[in-house]
């Protein structure tokens, strides 16, 4: 889940306001609550008057602050307190009985509150700060000044029962939240065009507190995360541009999404890495000084940057935010000459008429010999060795490899001429690159691959080069792009489909075979990571030992909830295991995992189970899961978790969505969690004729909170289809894919 909000025009429905960002104003808050309740505001209580079973509770008055932002809370509540250096009383209240599970994310949130006052250089501006963990939250958390609100799932942390991966997603939400006290609540944007500037800012700084507390995590390596989704909607003719005319309040909601987040946060880490840290923290502290407490917009904080670094960064940032999209920079070398091209990239492989300046580094055969520059134009050419000081011998020998967007900091994708291409695949069996550079080639080559720019023959060579792969955030992706290939041949060569499962089996056993299922003491929290999503992964891929291995430890979990055979990290894998062998006429794994979510109160356990149920090769019970998420054992919240369906079931999961689509729509029709049912269910399609029938059945019941949604899913679909076809067509595919099944790795 993002860090979504309920922010827009909610004020003005709880008081009589001017509820926009840029109408600031002091609050003095007073409540009538019952005498027996917590009762929470952004700032502390300054009198507190009982009178029989109610109380009146007075709170300070705020310094000034937008509409958007006040927050009051009432309940029953336990919290854990500590203070920071300089006296600021941090609490994490939660539900009764489960304050030791906040105990994670405040001492997270006061080594962050110290990290930001110097980094921002300007102290945390109130006396205290509130974090809660609230059961039913659409959003994943809501920086409100003074009183941030979470979900359960991204602020409470459970050593015997909370996974590596929810340690990790308590960290960066907390430190997101927290970086809106200063950006976005002391400097607020001028209106929600500008919107992307909080939530990209605060997405990016947030990796850098992370990074800063826990370094063992390679967080900026996991960062390429962020970035690839934000490359992968941003692909799409249906996307948007950063910055987005906002012209009324209905139209919010749609652009809380990965272009706002991940391609703000992705842009702002390329300018923060063309200007060198020292320069952007600088500029960036006096832009803080210089509006806190009032309102600015995106171009004041370029202004600032400009200022302090002396580059053109309005003009080079404004073809980043101002019109959507990215560039692809092909390479190619001729005669001693680097030839580099931009063009669009988009999925669909059509052409597009964008033009960028492109923050361009690369390196040639070594990590030492890197240079930087601005590409203005559509293409240049450069002297090789007036470049770079080397020059590329012909014989594709060791040092020859060029490398563009090195550890990839720039949010483009870059296509390699054959040579140069096969130099790199080489490069990577060598391990002479950084584990961002294997990350980032894969991942572009896969880009391409799907915009029908290269074979998948290619693609799965390429593939075959990462079989020792140790780097968890490498092998993550590599997992993820093999999901999708299945998927595609699953339509495009079905015949296929078991050489495939066998070659991707060989390259994911190396790894499953060194980490065990057991963890080593004093392992490290990216191999924890990585267990669960390989194990995740040879079970959907049918690996006949991982099922076996995984249906003794739940069995064994079964019987004891606190079992050292099923610790957290692996549980996910055990379930996905455990419904692979579940079908309608062989219930029980199903039923004991239902067991298993009733009894649980602890929500990621929850929600982990539900993001398991779906992945049944069975029909039958694929709609069971479906029509459980609709019932009350379901917070409405947790309900999109559940919708990722296997690829058997995807017609059932079409037909379900017309069939319950007034319930759904009545039921999520407000905020944005209701976009998920459309697009976990439409886009894995890959026909004209689903196109056809998604857009038939629409075509009375769009709103205009779907209907982006709606044109990016049916866009995926199209893409899919063209993929198909081109792939059908693909000449020597059979006899590769049967030579990769059979290799020894």
């Amino acid at each position: 889940m993002e860090e979504f909000k309920g922010q827009p025009p909610d004020a003005r429905r709880c008081f009589p306001c001017w509820d926009e960002p840029a109408c600031k104003a002091t609050f003095k808050i007073t409540l009538d609550v019952p005498s027996e309740l917590v009762a929470l505001s952004n700032m502390p209580v300054i009198d507190e008057k009982v009178d029989g079973n109610m109380k009146t509770v007075s709170y300070q008055e705020s310094p000034i602050m937008s509409t958007y932002l006040v927050a009051v809370v009432i309940g029953l509540f336990d919290y854990v307190e500590d203070h920071t250096s300089d006296g600021i009383k941090v609490r994490v209240y939660c539900q009764v009985g489960k304050a030791n599970q906040g105990k994670f994310a405040l001492n997270v949130a006061v080594k962050t509150l110290e990290l930001y006052k110097e980094y921002f250089a300007v102290p945390y501006s109130l006396p205290k700060l509130d974090m809660i963990a609230i059961p039913d939250f659409a959003a994943g958390a809501m920086e409100n000044y003074g009183l941030v609100t979470y979900r359960e799932t991204a602020l409470l942390y459970d050593d015997q029962h909370s996974a590596a991966a929810n340690k990790q997603r308590v960290a960066t939400v907390v430190a997101h939240e927290l970086a809106h006290q200063w950006f976005g609540n002391l400097v607020t944007m001028e209106w929600w065009t500008h919107l992307w500037l909080n939530e990209g800012f605060a997405t990016w700084v947030s990796y850098l507190a992370a990074d800063s507390l826990f370094p063992e995590w390679k967080i900026w390596t996991q960062f390429l995360d962020e970035c690839t989704e934000g490359l992968r909607l941003d692909g799409l003719a249906e996307s948007h541009p950063i910055e987005v005319e906002v012209n009324h309040t209905g139209e919010i909601d749609e652009i809380f999404d990965a272009i706002s987040y991940r391609k703000g946060a992705s842009v702002i880490r390329m300018l923060q890495n063309y200007l060198g840290a020292e320069c952007f923290q600088r500029s960036l502290a006096s832009y803080i000084k210089k509006y806190a407490c009032s309102n600015a917009k995106t171009e004041d904080l370029w202004a600032a940057l400009e200022e302090g670094s002396g580059e053109p960064v309005n003009k080079l940032m404004n073809s980043w935010t101002k019109q959507k999209g990215y560039p692809v920079i092909s390479v190619k070398v001729k005669e001693e000459k680097l030839e580099l091209e931009q063009s669009q990239f988009l999925s669909s492989g059509s052409p597009g008429d964008g033009q960028w300046i492109v923050p361009i580094t690369l390196c040639c055969g070594s990590y030492d010999v890197c240079k930087n520059f601005l590409l203005y134009n559509k293409s240049d050419s450069f002297d090789i060795k007036e470049l770079l000081g080397c020059s590329i011998s012909k014989e594709g020998d060791n040092g020859g490899w060029i490398k563009l967007n090195v550890n990839q900091t720039g949010f483009y994708r870059v296509k390699y001429d054959k040579d140069l291409a096969a130099r790199l695949g080489y490069a990577i069996e060598m391990k002479q690159l950084s584990e961002t550079d294997r990350f980032g080639i894969l991942d572009d080559h896969f880009a391409l691959c799907m915009a029908r720019q290269q074979t998948l023959t290619s693609l799965l060579t390429l593939m075959a080069s990462y079989s020792e792969e140790t780097e968890y955030t490498v092998l993550s992706n590599l997992i993820t792009i093999s999901y999708k290939i299945g998927r595609i041949a699953a339509d495009a060569r079905p015949e296929l489909l078991d050489y495939l499962k066998q070659f991707f089996i060989s390259l994911f056993q190396n790894s499953a075979e060194k980490l065990g299922w057991d963890s080593k003491p004093g392992e490290s929290h990216l191999d924890a990571l990585l267990r669960g999503e390989i194990f995740t992964a040879l079970a959907l891929l049918g690996h006949k030992e991982t099922l076996n291995e995984a249906s003794k430890r739940f069995h064994a979990f079964l019987a004891d909830r606190t079992t050292p055979l099923l610790p957290p990290d692996i549980r996910k894998a055990a379930y996905v295991a455990v419904m692979q062998k579940v079908s309608a006429s062989d219930r029980s794994g199903y039923e004991s995992l239902l067991r298993v979510y009733r009894e649980t109160d602890l929500s990621q356990e929850k929600t982990r189970i539900l993001s398991s149920l779906a992945s049944c090769p069975d029909v039958n019970i694929v709609l069971e899961v479906l029509n459980f998420l609709l019932s009350s054992e379901v917070r409405s919240q947790d309900a999109v978790y559940g919708l990722a369906v296997s690829i058997e079931g995807r017609e059932t999961a079409w037909k379900w969505l017309k069939d319950n689509w007034d319930h759904i729509s009545k039921t999520w029709g407000s905020g944005f969690l209701i976009t998920r049912f459309i697009s976990s269910i439409v886009s894995p399609f890959a026909s004209y004729e689903k196109v056809r029938e998604v857009e038939e059945f629409f075509s009375s019941r769009c709103k205009p909170y779907i209907a982006r949604t709606l044109r990016q899913s049916i866009e995926r679909v199209q893409i899919n289809a063209k993929w198909v076809e081109s792939i059908r067509n693909e000449g020597h595919l059979a006899e590769a894919v049967k030579e990769l099944a059979y290799r020894k790795y």
